[in-house]
């Protein structure tokens, strides 16, 4: 068999860096592509190979040079090779033995790696940056099935990554949105564009979250769309506060709205009054006497329902006075307690003495207090329950003042909860309410820069919560 030998001029023809060395590390020889990046000439010839690696490296490849060359091994490593613009080769050397005429001799491939180290790189900032930012993120092959989700996205759905991993995005769907709105979505990924919208999902707890969803299409090194990035803006806050922006707008026209009514039903309500006690006077029926006695208890509940829409439409008239809430909270119940329907129900109360005086108008805190534990005392008398407690507490929080009322009653159902602090609205029975106690309380309350909430568990009870700013 016929045996071909080769010179190094052959390794001319490689894109990646050859070196010749002796048994002792000096260069013998190195390829044009060595000469080009490291040097330009052969001026490192007969050097010794290790003064152009990076200290940081040299005592390792030294000890893998040894190893190639006793024991005649094939070995290989990472290192920085200096180059002729005394910037710096990230490169991956190889190591290999070879003898010739009885003598060894070290064969070193060195490829440069400089530009997938900047791109490891790269991908690595943006892994930390995906893994630590506040915005959900997920990456979606072709098909749309989630390849990943940083810990944001976890958290937002409520979904483990492996209850995520491998799944399409409509796990966490509400069905809000239109076939045709997603569609169109996918029509202008596929073709490239960036896709911006808002959408509303739901977490694996059954929840709303409201999210600007930015979808953008991930190219290949030829152009070809390879994946898609998603990353969702939480809108949460924004949807509360226009909520709220709404329903400010809506109790101001009605306001606006209930002084008109006030002033046009005040005037023949007042006649009709006038009428019934001159018609009283004037027999002595016991029929007539019986109905007119009728129509003027609901005369004086009109008069009541007129009073609650002026006392929230106009400004108050009454000063400021520094006010022991405590003492309001305190008396309020008192109130109450005295009610036949509330002799069952125990009162907790667990008042932080530290609540500084507030300036507010005493009488009008008080009526809204009351307002709430009156609600409460109906709610915990109409749903039969063992359990009849209502919780008071009063805390500062930061620059606010927390008072909370909690109840053990039938609680409210979600489609009742939106419209808990309109006028008229009321789930009581026909009669025993008005529908006035929490439009009137929520007027009083923001009239003092604060704000009053409620959160309720159908079948299991409801918490009002009330904040003061400390300074008004």
């Amino acid at each position: 068999m016929r045996t071909l030998q080769f010179g190094f001029e052959l390794f001319n023809q490689f894109n990646e860096m050859c070196f010749l060395l002796s048994a002792t590390g000096t260069i013998l020889n190195a390829n044009k592509a060595a000469l080009s990046r490291l040097s330009g000439s052969s001026d490192f010839i007969k050097k010794d190979f290790f003064e152009i690696v990076h200290p940081e490296y040299k005592e390792k490849s030294r000890i893998i040079f040894t190893n190639c060359i006793v024991e005649q091994s094939s070995e290989s490593l990472f290192v920085k090779l200096h180059s002729k613009n005394g910037n710096e080769i990230d490169s991956n050397l190889f190591f290999t033995s070879h003898k010739s005429d009885g003598e060894i001799f070290c064969i070193v491939f060195a490829r440069d790696i400089t530009e997938e180290r900047k791109k490891e790189l790269d991908l690595l900032k943006f892994y930390y940056v995906a893994e630590n930012t506040v915005n959900p993120l997920q990456i979606t092959d072709l098909q749309g099935k989630m390849i990943y989700v940083n810990p944001a996205f976890v958290s937002a759905s409520g979904f483990t990554r492996e209850e995520l991993i491998g799944r399409e995005p409509n796990i966490f769907g509400s069905g809000k949105h239109s076939k045709k709105f997603w569609a169109k979505m996918w029509n202008t990924i596929n073709s490239g564009k960036v896709w911006v919208g808002e959408v509303e999902n739901r977490r694996k707890s059954g929840e709303p979250f409201y999210t600007q969803l930015l979808v953008s299409p991930i190219l290949d090194h030829e152009g070809k769309v390879s994946g898609f990035f998603g990353i969702h803006r939480d809108l949460g806050e924004k949807k509360m506060l226009e909520k709220q922006l709404i329903h400010t707008q809506k109790m101001e026209s009605i306001g606006t709205l209930a002084a008109g009514i006030a002033h046009e039903v005040g005037n023949p309500l007042a006649s009709i009054s006038a009428l019934v006690q001159v018609v009283q006077r004037s027999t002595d029926e016991p029929f007539i006497k019986d109905k007119l006695e009728l129509v003027k208890s609901q005369v004086l509940r009109i008069s009541k329902i007129i009073r609650d829409l002026v006392d929230f439409s106009r400004p108050s008239n009454y000063e400021l006075q520094l006010c022991d809430l405590n003492a309001n909270i305190t008396e309020a119940v008192e109130i109450i307690k005295v009610a036949p329907k509330a002799k069952d129900i125990t009162f907790n109360m667990d008042l932080d003495k530290e609540i500084p005086l507030l300036p507010l108008i005493s009488d009008q805190v008080q009526q809204v207090f009351v307002n709430i534990l009156l609600n409460a005392v109906d709610a915990i008398d109409e749903s039969n329950k063992y359990e009849k407690v209502i919780s008071i507490s009063s805390e500062v929080d930061d620059d606010l003042v927390v008072i909370q009322f909690k109840d053990s009653g039938a609680g409210i159902t979600e489609a009742n909860m939106s419209k808990i602090f309109e006028p008229f609205f009321t789930t009581k029975k026909e009669g025993r309410g008005t529908g006035l106690g929490l439009w009137v309380s929520y007027g009083i309350i923001k009239s003092f820069q604060g704000n009053i909430t409620v959160n309720s568990t159908y079948g299991e009870g409801t918490t009002f919560t009330i904040t003061l700013p400390l300074q008004s």
